[in-house]
């Protein structure tokens, strides 16, 4: 199956370094480009022309919004996909489900939707969501479960523990449903994706410990006579020589500040969330020896949340790598570099080449 390579769009800024010092000051080499519409826009045209499939639009309390942002940067692109970042927690389905029609009908069917369930309490609280872990994945197979009627536009009730809808409907649903990707290690998170999900997205780790989440998945999948597409999400660092990249995480671990990367992993050891857990569990809290498989770097996850693990290497390695993990069945592949712009550039112009040649990619990236 076609291999589809998708961008990030920065909702929370920009800059050349992983994270900021322990006081929250960036140093003078780190300058941080503010989220404004201008810089997203030249991100997401860079997506647009370079050949991506699309682009993660991410949410959280320190990004802007992903619907908002999304919908404007439609109006500056036309061939990029906006995988807008959507929990279920914020956002009603069937308010979900309006506002995907309308994005859909606006960008011409360059919609795809990310549901993020949510692994870190301390966050979900700031939100206003206090379900516990398996409880919120209840929640989202419901969400799921409702969006999915709704898309048929044809009245319909739904009696569930977290939603209750009476002649529900979808005045005018599009004719293409927007594809539903849905991450998370946890079994609950499997045990939705194989019910709902198109797409199961697992965050980027050695080769063994992603096929050991996506085989329990198909298992899932089967046994409801579904099948479902995987994915997994990088950061990358490629350069002309393999000297090159690796010097670039010799420069990045330079800027952690010890205190943040203790401070970073205290807070991932109280983290609900199995995805978490595992990014942490690639470099066990150290800060050397973090080339955990071959040109793949665990650094990020010493101070970052979520996806903890960068590609790393030449752009012919770099180009393995990814072949390598497409044939083990990833056909999604989110990446992303600091800073978005220059990175999105460097990507394109050394890596989509080489796997053009091996006839992986789709017509987007031609």
């Amino acid at each position: 199956m076609t291999l589809r390579l998708h961008w990030f769009l920065p909702l929370h800024g920009d800059g050349r370094e992983v994270a900021k010092s322990a006081d929250g000051v960036a140093e003078a080499r780190n300058i941080r480009r503010e989220p404004e519409l201008n810089y997203l826009g030249q991100v997401a045209q860079a997506v647009d022309g370079l050949g991506f499939a699309g682009a993660l639009v991410p949410t959280g309390l320190f990004c802007e919004d992903p619907w908002l942002v999304s919908a404007a940067l439609s109006q500056q692109t036309r061939n990029m996909h906006f995988m807008i970042a959507c929990r279920p927690s914020s956002l009603p389905p069937m308010v979900c489900a309006q506002s995907a029609a309308t994005f859909q009908r606006l960008s011409g069917s360059r919609l795809m939707l990310n549901i993020v369930t949510g692994g870190d309490a301390d966050e979900q609280r700031r939100y206003g969501d206090w379900l516990d872990h398996d409880e919120r994945y209840a929640r989202t197979e419901e969400f799921l479960d409702v969006f999915h009627q709704a898309w048929r536009g044809e009245p319909f009730d739904f009696h569930g523990r977290h939603y209750q809808i009476k002649a529900g409907l979808l005045s005018r649903p599009h004719d293409v449903r927007p594809t539903i990707l849905l991450g998370g290690s946890s079994a609950a998170a499997q045990r939705v994706a194989a019910a709902h999900a198109d797409v199961y997205l697992a965050w980027g780790e050695r080769p063994d410990g992603l096929t050991s989440l996506t085989s329990r998945v198909s298992e899932l999948a089967a046994e409801r006579g579904r099948s479902v597409e995987f994915g997994t999400r990088f950061h990358v660092i490629s350069r002309d020589t393999a000297q090159e990249a690796w010097a670039v995480t010799r420069r990045l671990l330079d800027g952690m500040d010890a205190s943040r990367i203790a401070d970073a992993q205290r807070r991932f050891r109280r983290t609900e969330s199995e995805g978490q857990r595992r990014m942490a569990a690639l470099h066990g809290g150290r800060t050397d020896d973090l080339e955990v498989y071959p040109n793949v770097w665990a650094g990020y996850g010493l101070v970052r949340p979520g996806a903890g693990a960068a590609l790393v290497g030449s752009h012919e390695q770099v180009a393995e790598r990814i072949a390598e993990y497409h044939a083990l069945g990833m056909n999604h592949l989110i990446l992303s570099g600091q800073p978005h712009l220059e990175e999105a550039y460097n990507f394109a112009e050394g890596v989509l080449p080489l796997l053009r040649r091996q006839g992986l990619l789709g017509q987007e990236a031609s």
